[in-house]
């Protein structure tokens, strides 16, 4: 396979966008990331689209053929890729995949959803379609009640507590601020955790992710063109998805998502590095919980030690390991279609040296993780600066 790089990274501001329609988040973050890769549209070849759920958030199906008319693509390969709330991250690793084996040599992987359209019974139903109908959501339970399951056994089995799983917001929130396209600009504190509204004990508002809107969208090329196109490319060292069983009953472990572990074994073993290695990660945190046992599924904490290092700082962008250095979902929203493209670009810019505020001192490997439902679909990626 040919080596891949990042030539271009464009990202909309996310939350609740009411000016813009889904096409204009789209061509937003799409056109950005044109003009970041100072590349014309003529050149690109093929387009992928991760969205979860349009036709229920805004009536509009036949998504990825008019985001590429939106941003100006015409007769080329266009392709939609529903993974639930790992859509971004499945289409980055189908564009990926056609430029690595040569099908394509310039490609576009954009994500989006806008979802403050319907109402907020109306969003739960949409979100549901990524758990089983049969037997999980026709039953009663929700997504947060499914990681509530998860964080009552996790607080059981290795006696985290709630107060670790809200240093989790708590830092995430604090990342956000630093981050002018989060949804979330305000500082919050273990208290305000723990005094927020109840949504499925024992999480709470402030440990949930939100309902908002976005897009951000990346560009590939094979490694041996991209200096063409900008002077810091980033590689694609390691690409990896696994699946598992779609309802949370079936799985051998409610104190991890085992998808995540394979995934990463996978990915680093391609990229050819250890977990040591990793400068930062961009770890799915749709609910608190669900950072916790990511950083420990994916390797960098034993199971039952995650919840204490983050609460002692070891997270913190200048910590052992910066987590979440966007702000994750929980701090810079997530609108699920656009989540997996998002961290990749928070990654790239870190990778690149153009972070900010929220910059990794000498960061040259990163790692992104997205997941689809309660883990039946994980995704995960390694890239290293090229140079």
């Amino acid at each position: 396979m040919r080596e891949v790089a990042v030539i271009g990274v464009g990202l909309t501001k996310f939350g609740d966008r009411w000016e813009a329609g889904i096409k204009d988040l789209a061509a937003e973050a799409g056109l950005a990331a044109l003009e970041d890769a100072k590349i014309i549209s003529s050149e690109i070849e093929a387009l992928y689209g991760g969205i979860m759920s349009s036709g229920r958030f805004t009536d509009q199906e036949h998504f990825a053929a008019l985001l590429a008319d939106q941003i100006g693509l015409k007769h080329i390969s266009a392709v939609r890729v529903e993974n639930a709330c790992a859509s971004g991250g499945s289409a980055f690793r189908l564009g990926y995949m056609a430029v690595a084996s040569g099908m394509h040599d310039i490609v576009v992987v954009g994500g989006v959803e806008k979802m403050t359209d319907v109402t907020v019974n109306e969003a739960t139903t949409a979100l549901g379609g990524a758990g089983d109908q049969e037997w999980e959501l026709s039953q009663g339970i929700t997504f947060p009640g499914l990681y509530a399951l998860m964080a009552r056994r996790h607080m059981h089995d290795y006696g985290t507590t709630q107060e670790q799983l809200a240093s989790v917001a708590v830092k995430n929130h604090g990342n956000a601020l630093a981050n002018k396209y989060a949804q979330f600009h305000r500082k919050i504190t273990i208290d305000d955790v723990m005094k927020s509204k109840m949504i499925a004990d024992p999480l709470k508002l402030l440990d949930c992710s939100s309902i908002c809107d976005g897009a951000a969208a990346v560009v590939l090329a094979p490694m041996e063109i991209a200096k063409k196109y900008t002077d810091t490319p980033i590689k694609v060292a390691g690409s990896a998805q696994v699946g598992d069983t779609l309802r949370l009953a079936s799985r051998d472990s409610l104190t991890g998502i085992a998808a995540t572990r394979i995934a990463a074994d996978k990915a680093l073993a391609q990229a050819g590095v250890e977990r040591k290695d990793i400068d930062l990660a961009e770890v799915h945190d749709c609910f608190t919980i669900a950072e916790v046992m990511g950083v420990e599924d994916l390797g960098f904490y034993n199971k039952g030690e995650a919840a204490k290092a983050i609460a002692e700082g070891e997270t913190m962008i200048d910590g052992k390991l910066p987590v979440n250095t966007s702000g994750g979902l929980k701090g810079c929203g997530h609108p699920v279609g656009a989540t997996g493209v998002k961290q990749v670009v928070e990654v790239v810019e870190q990778l690149r040296g153009d972070a900010g505020a929220r910059q990794v001192n000498g960061a040259e490997i990163g790692l992104t993780h997205n997941v689809g439902g309660s883990g039946a679909t994980v995704v995960v990626h390694v890239f290293r600066r090229a140079d």
